[in-house]
């Protein structure tokens, strides 16, 4: 499922494929040295809009009981002004900055101090030092993959607090979200700030950077590829993974206390979306070595779409469920809850299973079997930045051989069984499936860009073979 993921990064030529005015067969990959004025313009409305964005739903569900038209008409009508509203939202407090630096200070010690030891007793867990894929100037970094260790020793701490240690309330996320909020947005400006000074400064990687010209290209997209401080505080994988999406569950955790706390009970929709999210966070986590190798490492530079992203639009607006269920707490029939629970697992299992095809495939090479057959594929080359040549393989069997990116697929089918748990009260909950849809389709096509770039004549042979993107028959 998309990890992430953020506001969609704008798509961008890249010239690699251009050799001498006549394109090549093979290209090279990497984010594009030269920005157009649509890509420009999607870059500053972002960094405009994105933030109030964020802003703008949670201050909903605060004043409005998550009403989207609530605050536009009041304004409208005069019996509101956006001075009212600023002037009733929560500032930044002490206690939040104490407890969000507490809690990214903790995240980073668990990341940086404590080795992975999951993989010593978990059968099939892939943890530990870990390599990830050939950067564009064709080096392979290391990683300690301990993302999971972090999630399980975070949430045993959280539910000793919660039931024998009681140093704080459960509901401490819920009644401090909008401070905290203005704390996310200081760490996200801050490491996004961080990360383009270095790239300019001290690059942990010279080859890999990538200066277009553009300040809020810059800023926005990163310049460094995989900015570290030291050998292993790799910016990328720990703001991907930490703070955001450790947090995830327990954002849904204390959200389901304080429905607990005002109603006397948890309803069934909150339990649905705290199990299928945790479902997708846990799988994030499980396989986070397989995660490596997936676009958001191996495509994207680190600038304010990540650093921002993961800090602020993340933990915010995934978590809009069960925000929503707090101030309406929805109780669905048998028939409903079932069908949302079916929906979810069945995106679940098609989202794994493709993702596990390619990853079997690339492990073995093609030794391997898919759908009970030795599977098909597509011989390919690529150059690296370095001028090496390097071959692969595109996979065209099991879900692969169906649709080019039907993982997504999956993903879009449980992202909607999220938004259907909440009921058809309110649009604020289906927030999640309308930028889900809009985020991996844009994603789809950035990707098959790069590809295009990438494999040049192999890739077009690859789509004559597997022409639909992400409906079978459809598109």
């Amino acid at each position: 499922m998309a990890s992430k993921s953020q506001p969609s990064a704008p798509k961008v030529g890249n010239q690699g494929s251009i050799t001498n005015g006549k394109a090549v067969s093979q290209g090279r990959w990497g984010r594009a040295w030269e920005v157009d004025w649509f890509s420009l313009a999607s870059v500053i409305f972002l960094l405009l809009f994105a933030p109030l964005i964020v802003y703008y739903f949670i201050m909903a569900c605060d004043q409005y009981s998550c009403s989207l038209a609530a605050p536009v008409l009041d304004i409208i009508t005069g019996h509101s002004s956006l001075a009212d509203i600023w002037t009733k939202t929560s500032p930044v407090t002490m206690k939040a900055a104490k407890i969000y630096t507490l809690w990214v200070t903790f995240q980073v010690l668990l990341y940086m101090l404590l080795p992975d030891f999951c993989h010593r007793f978990l059968p099939y867990y892939v943890g530990g030092v870990q390599e990830g894929a050939v950067t564009p100037a064709g080096i392979v970094n290391k990683y300690e993959v301990n993302g999971l260790q972090a999630w399980l020793i975070t949430h045993l701490l959280w539910f000793a607090n919660s039931h024998f240690l009681f140093w704080f309330s459960p509901t401490i996320i819920f009644d401090n979200w909008i401070p905290l909020l203005w704390c996310a947005n200081i760490l996200g400006y801050a490491v996004s700030t961080f990360a383009m000074v270095k790239g300019y400064l001290f690059p942990t990687n010279a080859k890999d950077c990538k200066f277009t010209g553009n300040f809020f290209y810059n800023y926005m997209m990163g310049i460094e590829f995989n900015p570290r401080i030291g050998k292993w505080f790799d910016f990328k994988l720990f703001f991907n993974g930490r703070p955001g999406i450790v947090a995830w569950t327990l954002i849904n955790l204390s959200f389901a206390a304080k429905q607990q706390e005002l109603y006397g009970h948890v309803t069934n929709s909150m339990v649905l979306v705290n199990v299928l999210q945790a479902i997708y966070v846990l799988d994030f986590f499980w396989n986070e070595t397989w995660y490596l190798k997936t676009i958001d490492i191996c495509h994207d530079h680190f600038g304010w779409y990540l650093g921002w992203g993961d800090c602020v639009w993340l933990p915010y607006l995934y978590t809009l469920q069960g925000l929503y269920l707090v101030y309406h707490p929805v109780q669905l029939s048998t028939p409903h809850a079932v069908g949302v629970l079916v929906l979810g697992l069945l995106g679940y299992y098609i989202f794994r299973m493709a993702n596990h095809q390619k990853d079997l495939f690339r492990r073995t090479d093609g030794r391997c079997l898919i759908w009970g057959r030795k599977p098909k594929a597509i011989e390919c080359m690529y150059t690296s930045a370095d001028g090496q040549k390097h071959h692969s393989k595109l996979l065209v069997s099991g879900f692969w051989g169906l649709a080019r990116h039907l993982n997504y697929t999956g993903d879009l089918m449980g992202s909607l069984a999220y938004c259907l748990a909440c009921g058809g009260g309110h649009l604020l909950p289906y927030f999640y499936i309308i930028y889900m849809t809009i985020l991996l389709t844009h994603r789809c096509l950035r990707d098959e860009h790069r590809c295009a770039s990438k494999y040049g004549w192999d890739w077009a042979r690859y789509t004559a073979t597997v022409p639909y993107r992400l409906l079978p028959g459809i598109f």
